[in-house]
Protein backbone atom coordinates (compact mmCIF):
# COMPACT_ATOMS: atom_id res chain seq x y z
CA UNK A 1 0.00 0.00 0.00
CA UNK A 2 2.82 2.38 0.86
CA UNK A 3 4.52 1.55 -2.47
CA UNK A 4 1.38 2.41 -4.42
CA UNK A 5 1.05 5.64 -2.47
CA UNK A 6 4.68 6.47 -3.22
CA UNK A 7 4.24 5.90 -6.94
CA UNK A 8 1.20 8.18 -6.99
CA UNK A 9 3.02 10.92 -5.10
CA UNK A 10 6.02 10.69 -7.47
CA UNK A 11 3.73 10.94 -10.49
CA UNK A 12 2.01 13.94 -8.92
CA UNK A 13 5.37 15.65 -8.31
CA UNK A 14 6.39 15.00 -11.93
CA UNK A 15 3.23 16.68 -13.09
CA UNK A 16 4.21 19.69 -11.01
CA UNK A 17 7.44 19.92 -13.01
CA UNK A 18 9.86 17.91 -10.84
CA UNK A 19 12.27 15.48 -12.41
CA UNK A 20 12.04 11.77 -11.66
CA UNK A 21 15.13 11.83 -9.41
CA UNK A 22 13.95 14.92 -7.55
CA UNK A 23 10.45 13.52 -7.07
CA UNK A 24 11.87 10.21 -5.84
CA UNK A 25 14.22 11.97 -3.43
CA UNK A 26 11.42 14.14 -2.03
CA UNK A 27 9.27 11.07 -1.47
CA UNK A 28 12.15 9.25 0.23
CA UNK A 29 12.56 12.19 2.61
CA UNK A 30 8.87 12.51 3.48
CA UNK A 31 7.53 8.94 3.56
CA UNK A 32 8.90 8.21 7.04
CA UNK A 33 7.48 11.51 8.34
CA UNK A 34 4.12 10.54 6.89
CA UNK A 35 4.35 7.20 8.73
CA UNK A 36 5.04 9.05 12.00
CA UNK A 37 2.04 11.33 11.44
CA UNK A 38 -0.12 8.35 10.50
CA UNK A 39 0.94 6.46 13.63
CA UNK A 40 -0.01 9.41 15.84
CA UNK A 41 -3.40 9.70 14.13
CA UNK A 42 -4.02 5.96 14.51
CA UNK A 43 -3.04 6.19 18.20
CA UNK A 44 -5.71 8.78 18.92
CA UNK A 45 -8.31 6.90 16.88
CA UNK A 46 -7.52 3.62 18.64
CA UNK A 47 -7.51 5.31 22.05
CA UNK A 48 -10.90 6.87 21.36
CA UNK A 49 -12.43 3.59 20.17
CA UNK A 50 -10.90 1.33 22.83
CA UNK A 51 -11.66 3.61 25.77
CA UNK A 52 -15.15 4.40 24.54
CA UNK A 53 -16.05 0.73 23.94
CA UNK A 54 -14.76 -0.45 27.31
CA UNK A 55 -16.35 2.51 29.10
CA UNK A 56 -19.73 1.61 27.66
CA UNK A 57 -19.23 -2.00 28.73
CA UNK A 58 -18.21 -0.87 32.23
CA UNK A 59 -21.26 1.39 32.52
CA UNK A 60 -23.63 -1.43 31.57
CA UNK A 61 -22.21 -4.03 33.94
CA UNK A 62 -22.50 -4.13 37.73
CA UNK A 63 -19.00 -5.53 38.14
CA UNK A 64 -16.35 -3.24 39.60
CA UNK A 65 -13.36 -4.92 37.97
CA UNK A 66 -13.91 -3.26 34.58
CA UNK A 67 -14.24 0.16 36.25
CA UNK A 68 -10.98 -0.43 38.12
CA UNK A 69 -9.22 -1.45 34.89
CA UNK A 70 -10.36 1.82 33.34
CA UNK A 71 -9.26 3.84 36.36
CA UNK A 72 -5.78 2.33 36.16
CA UNK A 73 -5.59 3.21 32.42
CA UNK A 74 -4.86 -0.34 31.29
CA UNK A 75 -6.77 0.12 28.01
CA UNK A 76 -5.42 3.64 27.47
CA UNK A 77 -1.87 2.35 27.43
CA UNK A 78 -2.68 -0.44 24.98
CA UNK A 79 -3.27 2.22 22.32
CA UNK A 80 0.40 3.26 22.63
CA UNK A 81 1.41 -0.06 21.05
CA UNK A 82 -0.09 0.85 17.65
CA UNK A 83 2.52 3.55 16.71
CA UNK A 84 5.35 1.25 17.75
CA UNK A 85 4.15 -1.73 15.70
CA UNK A 86 3.36 0.49 12.68
CA UNK A 87 6.77 2.20 12.63
CA UNK A 88 8.56 -1.14 13.19
CA UNK A 89 6.68 -2.75 10.28
CA UNK A 90 7.11 0.12 7.80
CA UNK A 91 10.69 1.09 8.66
CA UNK A 92 12.28 -1.20 6.02
CA UNK A 93 10.12 0.34 3.27
CA UNK A 94 10.46 3.97 4.33
CA UNK A 95 14.14 3.96 5.34
CA UNK A 96 15.68 1.42 2.96
CA UNK A 97 17.31 4.17 0.91
CA UNK A 98 19.23 5.30 4.02
CA UNK A 99 20.84 1.89 4.50
CA UNK A 100 20.40 -1.11 6.77
CA UNK A 101 22.10 0.66 9.69
CA UNK A 102 19.36 3.28 9.87
CA UNK A 103 16.67 0.59 9.68
CA UNK A 104 18.41 -1.34 12.47
CA UNK A 105 18.57 1.75 14.71
CA UNK A 106 14.88 2.49 14.16
CA UNK A 107 13.98 -1.17 14.81
CA UNK A 108 16.00 -1.09 18.04
CA UNK A 109 14.36 2.13 19.23
CA UNK A 110 10.85 0.93 18.40
CA UNK A 111 11.55 -2.42 20.09
CA UNK A 112 12.65 -0.59 23.25
CA UNK A 113 9.52 1.57 23.00
CA UNK A 114 7.25 -1.51 22.65
CA UNK A 115 8.95 -3.26 25.60
CA UNK A 116 8.51 -0.18 27.80
CA UNK A 117 4.83 0.10 26.86
CA UNK A 118 4.30 -3.57 27.68
CA UNK A 119 5.95 -3.05 31.08
CA UNK A 120 3.67 -0.07 31.80
CA UNK A 121 0.60 -2.06 30.72
CA UNK A 122 1.51 -5.00 32.95
CA UNK A 123 2.24 -2.67 35.88
CA UNK A 124 -1.14 -0.96 35.39
CA UNK A 125 -2.77 -4.38 35.25
CA UNK A 126 -1.12 -5.36 38.55
CA UNK A 127 -2.41 -2.14 40.13
CA UNK A 128 -5.87 -2.98 38.84
CA UNK A 129 -5.61 -6.51 40.26
CA UNK A 130 -4.73 -5.02 43.65
CA UNK A 131 -7.68 -2.62 43.41
CA UNK A 132 -10.05 -5.47 42.52
CA UNK A 133 -8.64 -7.58 45.35
CA UNK A 134 -9.23 -4.73 47.81
CA UNK A 135 -12.97 -5.04 47.16
CA UNK A 136 -12.92 -8.60 48.52
CA UNK A 137 -13.33 -9.41 52.22
CA UNK A 138 -10.23 -11.60 52.21
CA UNK A 139 -8.05 -8.54 51.45
CA UNK A 140 -8.41 -7.48 55.09
CA UNK A 141 -6.56 -10.62 56.17
CA UNK A 142 -4.29 -11.47 53.23
CA UNK A 143 -2.83 -8.41 51.43
CA UNK A 144 -1.31 -9.25 48.03
CA UNK A 145 0.35 -5.91 47.29
CA UNK A 146 3.86 -7.11 48.30
CA UNK A 147 3.58 -10.06 45.90
CA UNK A 148 2.36 -7.84 43.08
CA UNK A 149 5.29 -5.53 43.71
CA UNK A 150 7.65 -8.50 43.42
CA UNK A 151 5.97 -9.45 40.15
CA UNK A 152 6.36 -5.85 38.92
CA UNK A 153 10.06 -5.91 39.79
CA UNK A 154 10.46 -9.18 37.87
CA UNK A 155 8.69 -7.65 34.86
CA UNK A 156 10.92 -4.56 34.98
CA UNK A 157 14.04 -6.73 35.34
CA UNK A 158 13.05 -8.85 32.34
CA UNK A 159 12.21 -5.72 30.37
CA UNK A 160 15.54 -4.16 31.29
CA UNK A 161 17.39 -7.29 30.20
CA UNK A 162 15.56 -7.31 26.86
CA UNK A 163 16.33 -3.62 26.32
CA UNK A 164 20.02 -4.10 27.11
CA UNK A 165 20.10 -7.14 24.83
CA UNK A 166 18.70 -5.04 21.96
CA UNK A 167 21.10 -2.18 22.62
CA UNK A 168 24.15 -4.46 22.85
CA UNK A 169 22.88 -6.66 20.01
CA UNK A 170 23.11 -9.76 22.18
CA UNK A 171 20.72 -12.64 22.70
CA UNK A 172 18.83 -12.34 26.03
CA UNK A 173 19.93 -15.86 27.05
CA UNK A 174 23.61 -15.10 26.61
CA UNK A 175 23.14 -11.75 28.32
CA UNK A 176 21.56 -13.51 31.32
CA UNK A 177 24.48 -15.91 31.49
CA UNK A 178 26.81 -12.95 31.74
CA UNK A 179 24.88 -11.60 34.71
CA UNK A 180 25.85 -14.63 36.81
CA UNK A 181 29.14 -13.01 37.71
CA UNK A 182 27.30 -9.93 38.94
CA UNK A 183 24.88 -11.88 41.16
CA UNK A 184 26.61 -10.72 44.36
CA UNK A 185 26.17 -7.10 43.31
CA UNK A 186 22.54 -7.73 42.42
CA UNK A 187 21.92 -9.34 45.80
CA UNK A 188 23.42 -6.31 47.51
CA UNK A 189 21.37 -3.88 45.41
CA UNK A 190 18.13 -5.80 45.99
CA UNK A 191 18.87 -6.67 49.63
CA UNK A 192 15.94 -4.65 50.99
CA UNK A 193 13.61 -6.08 48.36
CA UNK A 194 14.62 -9.66 49.21
CA UNK A 195 14.29 -9.07 52.96
CA UNK A 196 10.95 -7.35 52.36
CA UNK A 197 9.72 -10.29 50.29
CA UNK A 198 10.77 -12.79 52.97
CA UNK A 199 9.23 -10.61 55.69
CA UNK A 200 6.01 -10.12 53.73
CA UNK A 201 5.63 -13.88 53.22
CA UNK A 202 6.17 -14.54 56.93
CA UNK A 203 3.76 -11.78 57.96
CA UNK A 204 1.09 -13.09 55.62
CA UNK A 205 1.62 -16.81 56.32
CA UNK A 206 1.55 -16.33 60.10
CA UNK A 207 -1.19 -13.66 59.95
CA UNK A 208 0.96 -11.39 62.14
CA UNK A 209 -0.41 -8.05 60.91
CA UNK A 210 -3.13 -6.82 58.58
CA UNK A 211 -4.06 -3.40 57.21
CA UNK A 212 -6.21 -1.76 59.85
CA UNK A 213 -4.43 -3.40 62.81
CA UNK A 214 -3.41 -1.16 65.68
CA UNK A 215 0.18 -1.93 66.64
CA UNK A 216 2.73 -0.42 68.99
CA UNK A 217 6.47 -0.49 68.24
CA UNK A 218 8.29 1.94 70.59
CA UNK A 219 11.67 1.24 68.96
CA UNK A 220 10.47 3.03 65.82
CA UNK A 221 8.15 5.49 67.56
CA UNK A 222 5.11 3.78 66.06
CA UNK A 223 1.79 3.53 67.88
CA UNK A 224 -1.18 3.55 65.55
CA UNK A 225 -3.06 1.87 62.72
CA UNK A 226 -1.44 0.13 59.76
CA UNK A 227 -2.58 1.86 56.58
CA UNK A 228 -0.47 0.05 54.00
CA UNK A 229 1.80 -2.98 53.72
CA UNK A 230 4.16 -2.92 50.75
CA UNK A 231 7.14 -4.99 49.68
CA UNK A 232 9.72 -2.96 51.60
CA UNK A 233 7.76 -0.77 54.05
CA UNK A 234 4.78 -0.74 56.39
CA UNK A 235 3.02 2.61 56.90
CA UNK A 236 1.48 3.35 60.29
CA UNK A 237 -0.76 6.32 61.08
CA UNK A 238 -0.07 7.27 64.70
CA UNK A 239 -2.55 8.74 67.14
CA UNK A 240 -1.24 12.27 66.44
CA UNK A 241 -1.93 11.66 62.71
CA UNK A 242 1.76 11.45 61.84
CA UNK A 243 2.98 8.65 59.57
CA UNK A 244 5.70 6.23 60.66
CA UNK A 245 7.34 4.05 58.01
CA UNK A 246 8.86 0.77 59.20
CA UNK A 247 10.83 -1.75 57.11
CA UNK A 248 8.64 -4.79 56.47
CA UNK A 249 11.29 -7.18 57.71
CA UNK A 250 11.52 -5.27 61.02
CA UNK A 251 8.09 -6.65 61.97
CA UNK A 252 9.62 -10.12 61.75
CA UNK A 253 13.02 -9.45 63.31
CA UNK A 254 11.84 -7.10 66.11
CA UNK A 255 9.02 -7.37 68.63
CA UNK A 256 5.82 -5.35 68.44
CA UNK A 257 2.42 -5.31 70.13
CA UNK A 258 -0.69 -5.96 68.05
CA UNK A 259 -4.01 -4.87 69.55
CA UNK A 260 -6.08 -6.94 67.13
CA UNK A 261 -6.74 -9.52 69.84
CA UNK A 262 -8.33 -6.81 71.95
CA UNK A 263 -10.52 -5.51 69.12
CA UNK A 264 -11.67 -9.03 68.23
CA UNK A 265 -12.38 -9.99 71.86
CA UNK A 266 -15.61 -9.38 73.76
CA UNK A 267 -14.22 -6.53 75.85
CA UNK A 268 -11.43 -4.04 76.43
CA UNK A 269 -9.58 -4.31 79.70
CA UNK A 270 -9.79 -1.76 82.49
CA UNK A 271 -6.87 -2.17 84.90
CA UNK A 272 -6.42 0.79 87.18
CA UNK A 273 -5.94 1.27 90.92
CA UNK A 274 -6.62 3.92 93.54
CA UNK A 275 -4.29 4.44 96.51
CA UNK A 276 -5.86 4.29 99.97
CA UNK A 277 -4.30 5.95 102.99
CA UNK A 278 -3.61 2.99 105.30
CA UNK A 279 -4.12 5.18 108.38
CA UNK A 280 -7.81 5.46 107.49
CA UNK A 281 -8.42 1.69 107.61
CA UNK A 282 -10.30 0.62 110.77
CA UNK A 283 -12.75 -1.86 112.31
CA UNK A 284 -16.45 -1.08 111.94
CA UNK A 285 -18.46 -0.41 115.09
CA UNK A 286 -22.22 -0.82 115.39
CA UNK A 287 -22.92 2.75 114.31
CA UNK A 288 -20.74 2.44 111.23
CA UNK A 289 -22.33 -0.89 110.27
CA UNK A 290 -25.80 0.66 110.51
CA UNK A 291 -24.63 3.48 108.24
CA UNK A 292 -23.20 1.07 105.67
CA UNK A 293 -26.30 -1.14 105.96
CA UNK A 294 -28.33 1.61 104.30
CA UNK A 295 -26.30 1.25 101.08
CA UNK A 296 -28.57 -0.84 98.87
CA UNK A 297 -25.88 -2.69 96.93
CA UNK A 298 -24.26 -4.15 100.06
CA UNK A 299 -27.07 -4.17 102.68
CA UNK A 300 -27.63 -7.93 102.26
CA UNK A 301 -23.88 -8.57 102.25
CA UNK A 302 -23.38 -6.73 105.57
CA UNK A 303 -26.27 -8.57 107.23
CA UNK A 304 -25.09 -12.01 106.12
CA UNK A 305 -21.49 -11.20 106.99
CA UNK A 306 -22.44 -10.07 110.50
CA UNK A 307 -24.34 -13.29 111.14
CA UNK A 308 -21.45 -15.35 109.80
CA UNK A 309 -18.87 -13.52 111.96
CA UNK A 310 -21.08 -13.67 115.06
CA UNK A 311 -21.47 -17.44 114.71
CA UNK A 312 -17.74 -17.87 114.20
CA UNK A 313 -16.80 -15.75 117.22
CA UNK A 314 -19.40 -17.45 119.42
CA UNK A 315 -18.28 -20.90 118.32
CA UNK A 316 -14.69 -20.10 119.21
CA UNK A 317 -15.49 -18.30 122.51
CA UNK A 318 -13.85 -15.05 121.44
CA UNK A 319 -14.11 -12.10 123.84
CA UNK A 320 -15.99 -9.49 121.80
CA UNK A 321 -14.97 -6.65 124.14
CA UNK A 322 -11.44 -6.71 122.73
CA UNK A 323 -11.26 -5.60 119.06
CA UNK A 324 -8.42 -7.90 118.08
CA UNK A 325 -10.25 -11.01 119.24
CA UNK A 326 -12.16 -12.96 116.62
CA UNK A 327 -13.22 -11.60 113.25
CA UNK A 328 -14.69 -8.18 112.52
CA UNK A 329 -15.63 -6.22 109.43
CA UNK A 330 -13.46 -3.31 108.35
CA UNK A 331 -14.40 -0.24 106.38
CA UNK A 332 -11.89 -1.30 103.70
CA UNK A 333 -13.38 -4.80 103.42
CA UNK A 334 -16.89 -3.37 103.06
CA UNK A 335 -15.57 -0.87 100.52
CA UNK A 336 -14.14 -3.73 98.46
CA UNK A 337 -17.45 -5.58 98.69
CA UNK A 338 -19.24 -2.44 97.51
CA UNK A 339 -16.88 -2.04 94.54
CA UNK A 340 -17.41 -5.67 93.56
CA UNK A 341 -21.21 -5.26 93.72
CA UNK A 342 -21.03 -1.96 91.85
CA UNK A 343 -18.93 -3.47 89.03
CA UNK A 344 -21.33 -6.42 88.70
CA UNK A 345 -24.29 -4.06 88.40
CA UNK A 346 -22.61 -1.85 85.80
CA UNK A 347 -24.23 -2.47 82.37
CA UNK A 348 -21.15 -1.13 80.53
CA UNK A 349 -18.94 -3.97 81.80
CA UNK A 350 -18.82 -7.47 80.34
CA UNK A 351 -19.93 -9.74 83.16
CA UNK A 352 -18.84 -12.92 81.34
CA UNK A 353 -15.17 -11.87 81.45
CA UNK A 354 -12.80 -11.49 84.39
CA UNK A 355 -14.06 -8.99 86.96
CA UNK A 356 -12.48 -8.46 90.36
CA UNK A 357 -11.38 -5.97 93.00
CA UNK A 358 -8.06 -6.75 94.62
CA UNK A 359 -5.44 -5.35 96.96
CA UNK A 360 -1.93 -4.93 95.65
CA UNK A 361 1.32 -4.78 97.57
CA UNK A 362 1.30 -1.77 99.96
CA UNK A 363 3.86 0.89 99.14
CA UNK A 364 5.08 4.13 100.67
CA UNK A 365 2.35 5.82 98.61
CA UNK A 366 -0.49 3.85 100.17
CA UNK A 367 -2.48 0.67 99.65
CA UNK A 368 -3.48 0.14 95.99
CA UNK A 369 -7.03 -1.13 95.40
CA UNK A 370 -7.13 -2.30 91.80
CA UNK A 371 -10.13 -2.60 89.52
CA UNK A 372 -9.78 -5.36 86.94
CA UNK A 373 -12.68 -5.56 84.48
CA UNK A 374 -13.55 -5.44 80.78
CA UNK A 375 -15.61 -2.80 79.03
CA UNK A 376 -18.19 -4.04 76.53
CA UNK A 377 -17.45 -1.08 74.28
CA UNK A 378 -13.96 -1.17 72.74
CA UNK A 379 -14.09 2.07 70.77
CA UNK A 380 -11.48 4.38 72.28
CA UNK A 381 -13.60 7.43 73.13
CA UNK A 382 -16.43 5.42 74.71
CA UNK A 383 -13.96 3.17 76.50
CA UNK A 384 -12.27 6.18 78.11
CA UNK A 385 -15.67 7.60 79.08
CA UNK A 386 -16.70 4.36 80.80
CA UNK A 387 -13.39 4.14 82.64
CA UNK A 388 -13.54 7.80 83.71
CA UNK A 389 -17.15 7.48 84.94
CA UNK A 390 -16.20 4.42 86.94
CA UNK A 391 -13.34 6.09 88.77
CA UNK A 392 -15.24 9.36 89.18
CA UNK A 393 -17.74 7.39 91.22
CA UNK A 394 -15.08 5.46 93.16
CA UNK A 395 -13.18 8.60 94.16
CA UNK A 396 -16.41 10.33 95.17
CA UNK A 397 -17.71 7.55 97.45
CA UNK A 398 -14.43 6.71 99.22
CA UNK A 399 -15.08 9.29 102.01
CA UNK A 400 -18.51 7.67 102.62
CA UNK A 401 -16.63 4.63 103.90
CA UNK A 402 -14.49 6.86 106.11
CA UNK A 403 -11.44 6.08 104.00
CA UNK A 404 -8.99 8.54 102.55
CA UNK A 405 -7.26 8.65 99.19
CA UNK A 406 -3.51 9.05 99.53
CA UNK A 407 -1.68 11.69 97.54
CA UNK A 408 1.57 13.49 98.15
CA UNK A 409 1.18 16.77 100.02
CA UNK A 410 1.35 19.95 97.94
CA UNK A 411 2.68 23.35 98.94
CA UNK A 412 -0.79 24.43 100.09
CA UNK A 413 -1.01 21.34 102.36
CA UNK A 414 2.30 22.28 103.97
CA UNK A 415 1.15 25.86 104.53
CA UNK A 416 -2.10 24.75 106.13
Amino acid sequence: MLTILGENVIQWLKQLGCSTSTATQLWNMTDFILVLILSVILYYIAKFIIVRVFKRIADKTENVWDDILLENRVFHRMAFLIPGFLIYALAPETLSEFGTTTVHVVHTLTSIYIICIFMFIINSFFNAVDGIYQTLEVSKYRPIKPYLQVASIIVYVIGGILILAYVLNEKPASFLAGLGAASAILLFVFKDVILGLVGGIQLSANDMVRPGDWISMPKYGADGTITEITLTTVKIRNGDMTITTIPTYALVSDSFQNFRGMTESEGRRIKRSVLINMNSVKFCDRELLEKFGKIQLISDYISKKEIELAEFNAGNNHDATVLVNGKRQTNLGIFRAYLDAYLRSNPDLNQSMSLLVRQLQPTELGLPIEIYAFSKIKEWVEYERIQADLFDHILAIIPEFELQVFQRPSGNDVKS
